[in-house]
């Protein structure tokens, strides 16, 4: 099992999330449980105030260590009275790491899921305004991530993008756990072209070894398919992963 407790501004965000597709799914299952807490609930003033103005100057106002802080502790009291082992802080921040496919199987492989599963828990912080109070992110968060360079309104977005690659990977989560297996960065390639009905669309026929029903064909073909498009759209990726472009037809690293 696996829980999230999002501290944000914005619950609002989180509940269609919980609610559709494959991740409501694993949250119907049991197989993934949300808790959003918002930290103005921390807060004795009238005006519920979690922001203040600079210090030093200059644009925009900054979100206040100790209302964060609160929920954080509260997070961590709540995770651990409901069985979970509280896990790492991670806030959503353009400073942090990016969040590649390997952070995820990592995160995954720590769970022990398949052997021996064990109840993990993440506290996912969403920053908005300037930013947030370093000494909240020097006392209290283990991490960040970033999902890229570029700047968001807030966390909000980045939150859902680390909570829905981590419950997609749970076992029961998808239809078929294989599904997630042969995705784009699982082996360190894109996806190859996927094709559906009908066989001809505007002239354009599905590949004819697709229609060949000899898997290894259709194997080897995927495989040239995944390194080409690779190599073409993200070379990136092959320098760190040992292939070759000319090793596409056997279908072998």
């Amino acid at each position: 099992m696996l829980r999230f407790d999002v501290v944000t501004l914005f619950p609002e965000f989180f509940e269609a999330w919980a609610r559709n597709g494959v991740c409501g799914r694993a949250v119907d299952r049991g197989l993934v449980v949300l808790n959003v807490v918002n930290p103005r609930q921390f807060v004795g003033d009238v005006h519920q105030t979690v922001d203040d103005r600079p210090y030093g100057g200059g644009p925009g106002m900054v979100m206040m260590a100790a209302p964060l802080r609160d929920a954080v502790l509260h997070c961590k009291k709540a995770s651990k009275e409901a069985g979970y082992t509280p896990g790492p802080v991670v806030l959503m921040s353009p400073s942090g790491q990016a969040l590649e496919q390997t952070w995820v199987e990592e995160q995954i492989a720590g769970m022990a899921l398949g052997v021996e599963p064990k109840k993990s828990q993440f506290t996912l912080v969403c920053g908005r305004y300037e930013g947030v109070d370093q000494r909240f992110i020097d006392g209290w968060v283990d991490m960040e991530i970033s999902l890229g360079d570029f700047v968001l309104s807030g966390g909000e977005i980045a939150a859902l993008a680390v909570m829905d690659a981590l419950a997609r990977r749970l076992p029961g989560a998808l239809g078929d756990d294989q599904s997630s297996v042969q995705e784009s960065f699982m082996q360190g390639l894109l996806e190859f072209p996927q094709y559906t009905r009908p066989e001809v669309f505007e002239g354009r026929p599905v590949p004819e070894v697709l229609l060949s029903g000899h898997h290894g064909k259709i194997s080897d073909w995927r495989f040239s398919e995944s390194l080409a498009r690779t190599e073409a759209r993200r070379p990136d990726l092959l320098a760190t992963r040992k292939v070759k472009p000319n090793a596409a037809a056997s279908g072998k690293d």
